[in-house]
């Protein structure tokens, strides 16, 4: 009887230990990019929804930016093509988009059901509904890649919209060009764009690795918590490098842009978004503003 007893005030601990950061944190908009592991494994699925539903039911207002890379190869490849690749950048001529397109919109259904089933209305989009993300093309030192974009304007106001009728939005990176034309968007790039533009105080990376280190291969160079001028200085001095580089310059141009936290997560630790919110050591590494350099992880 004491040992259930003490499980059940071991459960109590960590309801009181959240309450600070829901109080902190009510009505705030965190912006959630979904993609990797996290989003292949059915399991690690039905957690992040459900972190994701309950920052929402305890007063967050979360937005889901979600990725689909890794199907839009499994489908490109069933039509016959190969992926093709320059410096890590998907090749997208007009028939590898229209696959893309289709791939990130099954992929953005199915979240918004994941949602739905859990008692939550969600309501799904892409960057081309309500004029949403505006882009221009992307190049590749200076080679065409095809139907990729960057990020030009965001205009925020159905994602407000629906944050307001208490929707929750789930946005599939695709946006136009000044011709109209449709182009993919790094999932990552997008939710950058996204959150900087809704004014969110939060912006998640679910991510395949545990957070940043100065030295990959030292678990002992691991990084909880960095400045955004710290980790300009990791950018500048080289030490960063790899598939993080471009993860971590958008973690510091959110920061610059008016976001007040970014996280960088592994997706595959279950309730790993729960995990770095609402507990005092949390799991992933957080990039900060200068100013709040000597202030408490949260």
């Amino acid at each position: 009887m004491v040992k259930d007893m003490q499980k059940i005030l071991d459960k109590a601990e960590v309801l009181i230990e959240a309450l600070p950061y829901i109080q902190k944190f009510n009505r705030k908009v965190i912006v959630v990019k979904y993609g990797g592991s996290a989003m292949s494994n059915e399991e690690l699925q039905k957690n992040v929804i459900q972190d994701v539903v309950l920052l929402k039911l305890v007063g967050f207002k979360p937005i889901i930016v979600h990725g689909g890379g890794k199907e839009i190869s499994s489908w490109v490849k069933k039509t016959g093509k190969e992926s093709q690749f320059i410096n890590g950048l998907r090749v997208t001529d007009a028939e590898t988009m229209e696959i893309a397109e289709m791939v990130l919109n099954k992929v953005n259904k199915r979240l918004v059901n994941m949602v739905s089933e859990l008692g939550v209305l969600a309501v799904g989009v892409s960057g081309k509904d309500g004029g949403l993300l505006n882009v221009e093309k992307k190049y590749s030192d200076g080679q065409d890649i095809g139907y990729v974009g960057d990020v030009k304007n965001v205009n925020p106001k159905i994602l407000m919209d629906l944050l307001e009728k208490d929707f929750l939005p789930i946005v599939a990176p695709i946006g136009y060009g000044d011709d109209f034309a449709t182009y993919n968007i790094n999932a990552d790039d997008a939710a950058c764009a996204i959150a900087k533009a809704v004014g969110a105080d939060k912006l998640v990376f679910l991510t395949d690795i545990e957070g940043l280190y100065k030295d990959i291969n030292d678990k002992e160079s691991f990084i909880s918590r960095i400045t955004a001028s710290d980790a300009d200085a990791l950018i500048n001095d080289g030490i960063i490098g790899g598939g993080m580089l471009p993860k971590l310059n958008n973690c510091t141009s959110a920061i610059k842009g008016g976001v007040n936290r970014v996280h960088i997560l592994d997706g595959r630790i279950p309730h790993c978004l729960l995990l770095e919110i609402f507990t005092n050591e949390g799991i992933g590494t957080a990039i900060i503003n200068d100013e709040e350099k000597d202030q408490i992880k949260k």
